[in-house]
């Protein structure tokens, strides 16, 4: 016997008949590499024993033991006493003893624990291993959670429990029989046969747990998504919700990256045989959204976004999504530098109940071409736009339109600081209208022509004290040249229907958004922006004010600019980042004193806790339709302790003296497991839409580094493919 004794090579042993010294060297294929405190010899037999911090290593794999009795001729180990072995993939698996053989690649393992990534835990009284791919253990519990080393802590999070487990770690699959999932301890559901991916595999194919609930427009319901892992850059998700009385819908989702691009397509399908008025009408629904962007080379690309849907109601009654106006394009477009061209095709969809899309615009095409040349042109910047579009509609006036603007702006800042922006503008339309009532007739054409010169001077005052604080006083002042006329009278408006001046708009020399409706005469805007930094504190206000020498009816006495004096605009906001984050914005009249928009904006947090509160107050809307609005808006997430949320959420019509929607919840969430328990209620109607109740239950259970880790409850493999 020799201490901390080295065997190098079975063959080595079996010529030299004893045991040598020797110092660790170069390991040979098929060598074995064998150190430990004491190691007794058999020449006649071929065994070897050894013991104390026994360590083996052969072809990467690595067996450390108390004990360990090796027969060369049969090729077979016999370890015990913590016993630890490392297969040449890095697995690790734990033992009180085991029997290996086959080069270390196949064994049986007594009180079996091993590691699977890096997060995984399997744990079993006993196990056996084959093809150096299978390893199969008995009365087994595994997890893919960490696991608290404090007494009392050790149970993890969520666990199965299973009769037989069997990991293949070349297909990076765990499946499982008679297996009982446990939460907290607690079984929550049982499955004769059940799979998931390992945590080394970041995709995989298979079910997602369910979403349960209840509302009083569909009834009872669930939802059954299965993820499906095409290829690394491709996946699906199949996702049937089955519900009591609201019939039953099918919604799928694909996605697909592809060299700086892709796209994504989600779709459903539903059947309600308790539709309509009457709740008693089949109806069919479908629905369609989407996007994809595509370069074509370093200049092009194309792309497009869809959003459809064959019903008013689908999207909100199945909680889909509560969009009320879609927008769906198709596009081409080429940047070089700074310039821009795109071709673009647009279809609109309206699912408001006073809507009528066969009024709606199509514009197809609206070309857009942008020139900006990176060198100035006489010291200043150059812009060139160009613009055209043709509208069609069902009902309604069509038209086709070309619009050309030149721009060219010149910036300076003077010794004392003032800053002085001069800009010259000159901008060009023509309009070619069609099936106009009531007169001009059809097929008319309409010109104009714009040209402005404009003035912006700031002069910010800074003053910077200590420990980081500084003040800014920047009083602003503008004045615009230009003729009147801009606006004739039988020219339609598609793009400027509804504008309002804001603090975002009211410096700019053209505060009429689109093409339609512009900004003409002789006009100025004065107003100051102020900050305040402080070390754990930023204030800021902006106020404005636009003049005009004359009314401009046409703008509309929604918009705020249609009389000689504009409303004041402005917003204040203080911010304690990164807690406290506070937003006024407000607008009024200052000749009435009649508030048209009064906004307030309130997020707080701290730590996982967050409140987020809003009051809007708007003024009746002729251009839209809508009549006066006061609401106010509060979202809840409160941190009880630890892993444990509790939500709120309530939208209320301060107008009306009633809430229109409200939601309470509590939910779970650490590294491993997702639970959440939500209470809805809507109490407002829209079309066949009756006010409506609703708990949803959502439950998700996160198992590793993997970005989706479905369950398969299926006996076999459905879909192969997986990403390690």
């Amino acid at each position: 016997m020799m201490s901390r004794f080295v065997i190098l090579a079975a063959a080595l042993i079996l010529a030299a008949g004893s045991a040598h010294a020797a110092g660790r060297q170069k390991q040979q294929d098929g060598d074995v590499l064998l150190l430990a405190d004491q190691v007794v010899y058999d020449a006649d037999r071929h065994i070897i024993a050894a013991q104390g911090h026994v360590e083996v290593d052969r072809d990467g794999r690595i067996l450390m033991c108390d004990k360990l009795d090796y027969d060369q001729d049969k090729d077979v180990m016999t370890a015990s006493g913590h016993v630890s072995l490392m297969d040449a993939k890095g697995n690790v698996a734990f033992a009180s003893s085991v029997v290996l053989t086959d080069k270390m690649r196949d064994g049986a393992l007594k009180g079996f624990a091993a590691l699977i990534g890096r997060s995984g835990r399997l744990a079993a009284t006993s196990a056996q291993r084959n093809q150096d791919r299978f390893t199969t253990a008995w009365h087994a519990a595994y997890t893919p959670c960490k696991i608290c080393d404090k007494p009392g802590q050790r149970t993890p999070v969520w666990r199965i429990k299973a009769y037989r487990v069997v990991h293949d770690q070349l297909k990076h699959r765990i499946r499982f029989k008679d297996a009982t999932i446990e939460a907290f301890g607690v079984p929550i559901l049982y499955t004769p046969y059940m799979s998931e991916p390992d945590p080394t595999v970041r995709y995989s194919s298979g079910l997602l747990l369910p979403d349960f609930g209840s509302s009083s427009t569909i009834g009872y319901f669930i939802r059954l998504p299965i993820y499906v892992s095409l290829s690394p850059s491709q996946d699906a998700t199949i996702e049937p919700l089955i519900t009591s009385h609201g019939g039953d819908v099918l919604e799928g989702e694909y996605r697909e990256r592809w060299m700086n691009g892709g796209m994504w397509l989600q779709g459903s399908f539903g059947f309600n045989p308790n539709g309509g008025v009457s709740l008693k009408q089949d109806q069919v629904y479908s629905d369609l959204f989407g996007s994809g962007r595509t370069p074509i080379d370093n200049v092009w690309s194309t792309g497009f976004d869809v959003q459809v849907s064959s019903d008013q109601t689908f999207l909100k009654r199945y909680d889909i999504s509560f969009l009320d106006r879609l927008t769906s394009d198709l596009f081409l477009q080429g940047e070089s530098g700074r310039s821009r061209f795109a071709v673009t095709g647009y279809f609109f969809q309206g699912l408001r109940s006073t809507d009528d899309n066969r009024t709606f615009p199509v514009p197809l095409p609206l070309i857009e071409y942008s020139y900006i040349p990176q060198d100035h042109l006489l010291g200043g910047q150059f812009r060139l736009d160009l613009s055209s579009v043709a509208l069609t509609r069902d009902i309604g006036t069509d038209e086709q339109r070309v619009s050309a603007e030149v721009r060219w702006r010149k910036p300076w800042i003077t010794a004392n600081g003032m800053m002085i922006t001069l800009q010259a503008d000159a901008r060009g339309d023509v309009y070619h209208i069609d099936n106009e009532t009531p007169l001009p007739p059809s097929g008319h054409y309409v010109e104009r022509g714009l040209p402005y010169i404009a003035l912006d001077w700031r002069w910010p005052f800074v003053s910077e004290g200590e420990n980081g604080r500084a003040f800014v006083l920047e009083p602003i002042a503008q004045i615009i040249g230009a003729p009147y006329g801009g606006n004739p009278k039988n020219l339609p408006d598609e793009d400027s229907v509804a504008f309002e001046l804001d603090e975002n708009n009211v410096f700019s020399f053209d505060q009429v958004p689109g093409y339609d409706i512009v900004d003409d005469g002789p006009r100025a805007t004065a107003g100051v922006r102020a900050d305040a930094i402080f070390p754990i504190a930023h204030l800021e206000a902006v106020v404005g004010e636009t003049y005009r020498l004359k009314a401009e009816p046409i703008l509309g006495s929604d918009s705020g600019l249609s009389e000689k004096s504009s409303d004041i605009v402005a917003r204040f906001s203080i911010k304690f980042p990164p807690y406290i984050d506070l937003t006024h914005r407000i607008d009024f009249d200052q000749d009435s004193g009649t508030v048209r928009r009064n906004e307030v904006y309130l997020l707080g947090t701290y730590g996982r806790t967050a409140a987020e509160v809003s009051y809007v107050q708007l003024a009746p809307s002729a251009a839209l339709g809508l009549g006066a609005r006061e609401e106010i808006n509060a979202q809840f997430d409160v941190n009880l302790f630890k892993y444990w949320q509790a939500f709120a959420a309530v939208q209320r019509d301060l107008i009306a003296g009633e809430m229109i929607n409200t939601e309470y919840g509590l939910g779970y969430e650490d590294e491993c497991l997702a639970i959440a328990l939500a209470y809805r209620r809507k109490y407002t109607s829209e079309l066949s839409l009756p006010p409506s109740t609703a708990v949803i239950l959502h439950i998700g259970l996160k198992t590793g580094d993997q970005d989706v880790k479905p369950f398969s409850l299926f006996h076999q493999d459905i879909f192969t493919y997986n990403r390690p």
